[in-house]
């Protein structure tokens, strides 16, 4: 039991810090994490579709569409029908969009990042091979028990 504790307190001073970096992210730029998320995103795959932009994200196209339609409107992005196939909708950030991400802090804080490449290749690839490890378990718990769901309040395991 004492394992299963600490293993839950661990996820749970991961998910603070998230948490009060998401709120730092907000009251500077007006972004969440996820916004930046998708708009750094954008600009690394270059052309892509929705589908392949919530993979990406690891969010569901549902959620994905909310948020675009609110970068949108926010003039951050715009939607491009494709020529070749006219079900396919492609992404693209406006000048806006670039100028934004451009400007805005790292999705992780800056002592972190400091931190973390301090320490040898090896051990940041052990580190990132655990969480998504961790990551993976959460997502698919046999009970269908999601991420956000180990967290609330209400919740008995």
């Amino acid at each position: 039991m004492h394992m299963m504790h600490d293993l839950y307190l661990a996820l749970r001073r991961l998910q603070r810090a998230s948490e009060i970096h998401a709120k730092r992210l907000g009251r500077n730029s007006g972004l969440t994490p996820i916004q930046l998320l998708i708009l750094h995103s954008i600009k690394a795959m270059g052309e892509g579709t929705l589908g392949d932009l919530a993979k990406r994200v690891s969010v569901s196209q549902a959620t994905l569409s909310t948020i675009i339609d609110r970068l949108e409107k926010r003039d951050l992005l715009h939607r491009i029908r494709s020529k070749s196939d006219k079900r396919k909708v492609h992404l693209a950030l406006t000048e806006t969009g670039l100028a934004a991400i451009q400007a805005e802090p790292a999705l992780l804080p800056s002592e972190f990042l400091d931190n973390f490449s301090e320490l040898p290749d090896w051990e940041q690839l052990m580190l990132l091979a655990s969480l998504q490890r961790v990551a993976g378990l959460l997502e698919h718990g046999q009970d269908g028990i999601g991420p956000s769901a180990l967290f609330e309040r209400d919740h008995v395991a």
